[in-house]
């Protein structure tokens, strides 16, 4: 991975929130790709259950300060940045007020999802893409974990798709085991095609739910990951459709040289 330039989008990441199976993928992958050599930038929603003070997160002034249209609404795009203690490792946070302030990640406190999920991840799709354009940081790999970030690779490959910066880039999705069992907002395929995305790339999101989200992601990526062990047989059955590199399941304590093999010899190729 020497050398190589490798973005991580993710919905979770420990130690900011909570261990699990994503968040702790999102973790390990970049730790392992930054002690290859690699050249890493972290991104994830600043939620507002992280706790900034503990954290030590601060505004980049520079990066912060403009507005992204979703759905005909003008929304701010804060950036912020922590550093992961011990490891020398960047983490950049998406905020906007109206997105991300309540103390929550993705469900209120009856467990139910908030029913602006869709706009949020819109939000935090083109947040990243903007805000490494301001970067001026050309990605080889751009690694997408969590369903929160399964809309980055179609608006990369879409609404993106003329920008040079990232007309090198591959995109690799990680796969996890379901997220949620309800549907996003109805409205999803039109917020989404407000900004000009042919609506034949997207209209499996009528329905909403997480296997729809991941199959739109997993289309628009150059390879894809199986991240847990258990994933949703229509989701396996999809992706065993796809004529592009997959990497089948490895367990956390043997992912390094699988990653950076697959990194190497099947992405990179």
């Amino acid at each position: 991975m020497n050398g190589k330039k490798i973005l991580f989008v993710s919905s979770e990441l420990v130690p900011y929130l909570p261990e699990n199976e994503v968040s702790q993928m999102s973790y390990e992958t970049p730790k392992m790709v930054n002690g290859n050599g690699g050249q890493i930038r972290i991104f994830m929603p600043r939620y507002g259950n992280i706790n900034e003070r503990r954290h030590q997160l601060h505004e980049v002034i520079r990066l912060s300060g403009m507005n992204l249209v979703i759905n005909d609404m003008d929304m701010p795009l804060i950036i912020k940045v922590a550093s992961i203690p011990k490891e020398r490792i960047q983490v950049y946070f998406i905020d906007n007020e109206e997105y991300f302030k309540r103390k929550a990640t993705f469900t209120d406190e009856n467990g139910a999802l908030f029913p602006d999920n869709d706009e949020r991840a819109i939000f935090f799709a083109k947040g990243i893409v903007e805000t490494v354009k301001k970067l001026n940081w050309s990605p080889d790999i751009i690694h997408v974990h969590g369903w929160m970030a399964s809309l980055v690779p179609l608006y990369l490959k879409q609404y993106y798709a003329d920008e040079p910066l990232f007309s090198e880039s591959k995109v690799v999705t990680s796969v996890y085991s379901k997220g949620f069992d309800e549907d996003l907002n109805s409205e999803l395929v039109k917020k989404i095609a407000f900004d000009g995305i042919a609506e034949d790339k997207i209209s499996v999101l009528q329905k909403p739910d997480y296997n729809n989200l991941l199959k739109v992601a997993v289309d628009n990526s150059d390879a894809v990951i199986l991240a847990s062990e258990e994933i949703p047989e229509e989701l396996t059955s999809h992706i065993s459709g796809l004529d592009k590199p997959v990497l089948s399941y490895v367990p956390i304590h043997e992912f390094e040289e699988a990653y950076a093999n697959f990194y190497n010899t099947q992405v990179l190729k």
